[in-house]
């Protein structure tokens, strides 16, 4: 329908009537009631707003790098096969996403390593569903729930034979779901929890779950290194140029399984460079944040080359050595001994995990309560 030139001259004067009179300054006797009390007068210290307008800067970059970033991804897939590792529950996510193809998932870790850890941290989860009241012997709130987990538990005995595993292996997880059983019943029919008995029955388990923990490890490590060697051969003289990424957090950075794997094709030269562990905040993430981060990581070496000379630089806290050096100048005037790692060349290729060696045990099998 067409508009009526009457009408948009009508529409015009007014919407310029209104804009005008906003523009205008009300004076408060001007104000209407309601306003009275929630309007006054202004005064923003002119520092204040130079320093907002300068911050701006550095929150608006943010934006900016989420908008390059898009671009940066897109260009990364089309020129690099990209491998990512993602921890989950189920022994890992790899997603292997090849140029001009959609992504390729891999197959899932064999179920049995699913059950071997769902055994094993069922033990675990007894400790700390009881470990609380250790100290609370009048406070039987750990009834409930610890009989509603006793009900699953005799349901995973129960069904054990019907799953697929060796026989072995089916005997040791019995023992743990069995031994767990025992500690229930005896918690229950005493209405108490010793610290003693919780003792007593984490040695008991020991070496039943550090055999469930080896045979998971076995059968992981297998699963991704074929999958890992299949794709490498697949790719041919691409595997050069392939970029790889895998997720932490804190507690799985040393000896991250996942990361490790795709060491053992990549070799030493890739590790800080095409071969990347990236710390995350959950064990598990998405592929598109892991996509971000990687993007990131690779877009920031180029503006380290641009600026600075150096294409691993933006790899490192870019203050980190300035920091470095303010702290041993500050630790000098308070008389105190600097406590700094050594300092290392960007680019290193050292695993990003503890390579320090030192006395201790390094794994399950070295453990001495295990002997």
């Amino acid at each position: 329908m067409r508009r009526r030139p009457h009408l948009v001259r009508c529409t015009s004067a007014i919407l310029f009537m209104v804009v005008t009179a906003l523009a205008a300054p009300l004076q408060s006797q001007d104000l209407p009631d309601y306003w009275k009390g929630l309007v006054g007068a202004q005064v923003t210290v002119p520092e204040a707003s130079a320093t907002a307008n300068i911050l701006a800067l550095n929150t608006s970059m943010f934006d900016l790098y989420d908008s390059a970033g898009q671009i940066f991804t897109k260009n990364i897939l089309a020129s690099h096969p990209v491998i990512l590792a993602l921890f989950s529950g189920s022994g890992g996510n790899f997603t292997l996403y090849r140029p001009g193809q959609p992504p390729l998932a891999a197959t899932s870790v064999p179920m049995v390593y699913q059950i071997l850890k769902s055994v094993a941290h069922s033990t675990m989860a007894l400790a700390e569903v009881v470990g609380p009241f250790l100290t609370s012997p009048d406070d039987q709130s750990w009834r409930s729930p610890i009989l509603a987990f006793r009900s699953r538990m005799q349901s995973a005995v129960d069904g054990l034979d019907a799953v697929s595993m060796p026989s072995g292996w089916r005997d040791n997880n019995r023992t743990i779901l069995l031994h767990n059983l025992e500690f229930i019943d005896d918690c229950i029919a005493k209405k108490a929890i010793s610290a003693a008995a919780l003792e007593k029955f984490g040695r008991q388990q020991a070496p039943f779950l550090a055999k469930n923990v080896t045979w998971a490890a076995q059968t992981q490590v297998a699963h991704w290194m074929e999958v890992v060697g299949k794709w490498k051969a697949m790719l041919g003289g691409d595997w050069d140029k392939t970029i790889a990424a895998s997720n932490t957090i804190y507690v799985t950075r040393q000896n991250n399984v996942l990361f490790s794997v795709l060491a053992q094709y990549f070799g030493p030269e890739a590790i800080n460079d095409r071969l990347l562990l990236i710390e995350t905040v959950s064990f598990t993430t998405t592929q598109a944040e892991m996509l971000t981060a990687l993007t990131r990581i690779v877009a920031d070496r180029s503006v380290g080359q641009l600026f600075f000379g150096n294409y691993h630089l933006m790899d490192y806290e870019l203050m980190g050595g300035d920091g470095r050096d303010a702290i041993l100048a500050e630790t000098a005037k308070r008389n105190m001994q600097p406590f700094l790692p050594p300092a290392v060349p960007f680019g290193s290729h050292q695993w990003p995990t503890l390579i320090t060696p030192g006395p201790g045990p390094t794994s399950l099998s070295t453990l001495s309560t295990l002997h």
